[in-house]
Parts: C-alpha cells; structure tokens; sequence
C-alpha cells in the first residue's frame, strides 16, 4: 500500500502499521471489520503483540487511524460512508479516512464529541490530517497510486 510506504518514511515505526488486522467494532450490532490499513497507537501495539489472535478486540485501545478505500457500488459505498462511520467513531477511533477512486476524492474524517466531522479533499489539494498535520499528499496522486 501507499499509504504504508509513505507513513514509515514520516517515521511511524513499521510495527504500528498494519495491514490485514481484524478489528471489533463496536455499534448497534457488534461486528468484526477488516480495514485496509490501520496505525496503532503505542498501547494498541503492545496489546495487539500481546493477542493470541490477530484481532483487535473491545477491550484494548482503538488504532490512531483507519483507512479504507472506497469499493463502487451504493451497497459498498452505505458501508463505508455510514455504518462503518458510525462503528468506528462508536469504538473511539480519532482518524478515519475513505480513499474514494471512484468518486475521485479522498474523505477526512475527525472524531470530536463522539462525532465525526469531515474535510474533503480532491485534485490538488494537500491532505490535511488532524493527528498527522499538513501532509505532503496531494489527493489526485494518492488517488492514482502516486507519491
């Protein structure tokens, strides 16, 4: 993945990278996602280490950031941008983000009262993360696979 590349040249150490973790989700129906990428936080790695399964399960602490990209189709696009949503933000996730090819956008979402609050990002535009500040990503590249 991109992203994964380009969060360990900013110095993320490569085992609070993830790709390929369950993660329990919490919300009206508990259910387990599978994101496209996930940075742990320095506690959710000591946990997640400690797991006997690769799953993040309730009780340890949320991933900084998830990631996912978007699949077409409005079935895809309700569970990415709705349940999914409301799941993670249920489960305390500060930093959500939908990588949309599709729609040629990349989605932004902020966690803030339990709610979250989103910044779109397209073309040109640098993407500007909360947890991650200015980041030298511009939409369209990282849409296209590019850095």
């Amino acid at each position: 993945s991109l992203l994964l590349i380009y969060f360990s040249q900013q110095g993320i150490p490569f085992y609070r990278l993830n790709i390929g973790a369950e993660m329990v989700t919490a919300g009206s129906r508990a259910t387990t996602r599978l994101p496209d990428l996930l940075v742990f936080t320095e506690e959710l790695a000591a946990a997640y280490r400690g797991a006997t399964r690769g799953t993040i399960t309730l009780d340890m602490p949320p991933p900084q950031l998830v990631v996912e990209v978007a699949r077409p189709g409005s079935e895809n696009r309700d569970l990415d941008y709705r349940y999914k949503r409301s799941e993670y933000a249920a489960r305390g996730i500060a930093e959500y983000w939908i990588v949309d090819p599709h729609q040629e956008k990349v989605t932004i979402f902020e966690l803030i009262a339990g709610f979250y609050e989103e910044k779109v990002f397209a073309g040109d535009e640098a993407l500007v993360s909360p947890t991650f500040g200015q980041l030298a990503l511009v939409a369209r590249k990282l849409l296209q696979g590019e850095m």
